[in-house]
């Protein structure tokens, strides 16, 4: 398969945006094609609480304008374990030391070189939502305007996935919690489909009778959603045997709607993300017509921006868009929790690379 990846954007590129954190990673963006071509991401940007006098600190927004973190501070005695950016407390709960917003990045029309991007944060939690961040958007656009979900971490709601709309990309109206606790990987249809708006969502359970799998979902409103089903499962020994999600937005084709997605395996205590492509019916989305082989992954962590940084072993694709020459696919991907990078992938590369069913 011919692929051109680059890197775009890596943390040391950033400056934090406020004076007691450090830049961790920019990732798992958001892309949108501008009206005059040129491509804008919304990446999350993931910055930590540095140390004082050896003590614990995880990060919280504070106020409503405006990027203002406190920093809470953790004592050994309230810690039960703690693993990569997360820290289980002996009360049953979990805090962060990392917390995430959204940064806009403004790239020229190829999507292979930045042009612009604005020191502060284009979208941030609120200390009554999303207080201990927000993570990997996903723009669609939507009866004319622009229409981001987005994971959201709280005290009360937990990892909760909201909606916020937009007619410029700039002003956000908050619209809440469209999918509750534990819901991520939401990608809304561009259109409607039969009458409804669509959406792809990846629900986890706390007893496990299956393997978290990508649901469909069909609104009214883009606020209620139901009608919900299971449509793509993981795979026993393969590339996505622990998980999977949806990645991307769907893309409209001919043949169906292009979905790229992840899928998590498992080898020992280590995760590894890679990438695959699905083709779904374009008036009946529940239908898969076509979908990667269950050895071969369209992606897999193989450059060392994907195998070493602040989660290892990670290729998440986030965002898609057609090339302006029409036969290609732009992939936007989080590397290794870390780095931004794009794949130019030609269109019937990936169609050739799917099974049919």
């Amino acid at each position: 398969m011919r692929i051109v990846s680059k890197i775009l954007l890596q943390p040391k590129q950033l400056r934090p945006s406020y004076r007691c954190l450090k830049v961790e990673g920019v990732f798992n963006p958001a892309a949108v094609r501008l009206p005059g071509k040129k491509i804008l991401l919304m990446g999350r940007v993931a910055e930590s609480s540095l140390p004082l006098n050896g003590t614990l600190r995880c990060p919280v927004i504070a106020h409503d304008n405006g990027y203002k973190v406190r920093n809470d501070r953790i004592s050994a005695a309230e810690i039960r374990r703690k693993v990569g950016n997360s820290v289980y407390l002996r009360d049953g709960t979990c805090r962060l030391t990392t917390i995430s917003h959204l940064k806009k990045i403004l790239l020229d029309k190829s999507g292979f070189e930045v042009e612009k991007i604005p020191q502060q944060p284009a979208f941030t939690g609120t200390p009554s939502e999303g207080q201990f961040g927000v993570e990997d958007p996903h723009i669609t656009k939507l009866r004319g305007e622009f229409a981001m979900t987005y994971v959201g971490v709280s005290l009360h709601e937990g990892i909760s996935t909201c909606l916020a709309l937009s007619g410029d990309l700039s002003r956000w109206h908050r619209q809440g919690i469209i999918f509750r606790e534990q819901n991520k990987d939401v990608v809304l249809f561009p259109e409607k489909i039969n009458g409804r708006f669509v959406a792809l969502h990846r629900p986890e359970g706390n007893f496990r009778f299956s393997k978290p799998a990508i649901w469909i979902s069909h609104s009214p409103d883009l606020v209620y959603w139901g009608r919900e089903k299971t449509i793509i499962c993981p795979r026993e020994k393969s590339w996505e045997s622990d998980r999977i999600g949806a990645g991307t937005v769907p893309i409209k084709t001919k043949e169906g709607w292009l979905e790229i997605y992840h899928g998590v395996r498992r080898i020992g205590n280590r995760r590894i993300y890679s990438a695959g492509a699905v083709l779904l019916d374009r008036n009946n989305p529940e239908k898969v017509i076509a979908r990667s082989p269950p050895h071969d992954p369209l992606l897999h962590p193989s450059a060392e921006y994907e195998k070493k940084g602040f989660v290892d072993h990670v290729v998440f694709p986030s965002g898609a868009l057609m090339d302006l020459n029409g036969k290609d696919l732009l992939l936007f991907c989080g590397g290794a929790d870390k780095v931004i990078s794009i794949k130019k992938i030609p269109i019937k590369d990936i169609f050739n690379h799917m099974n049919h069913y």
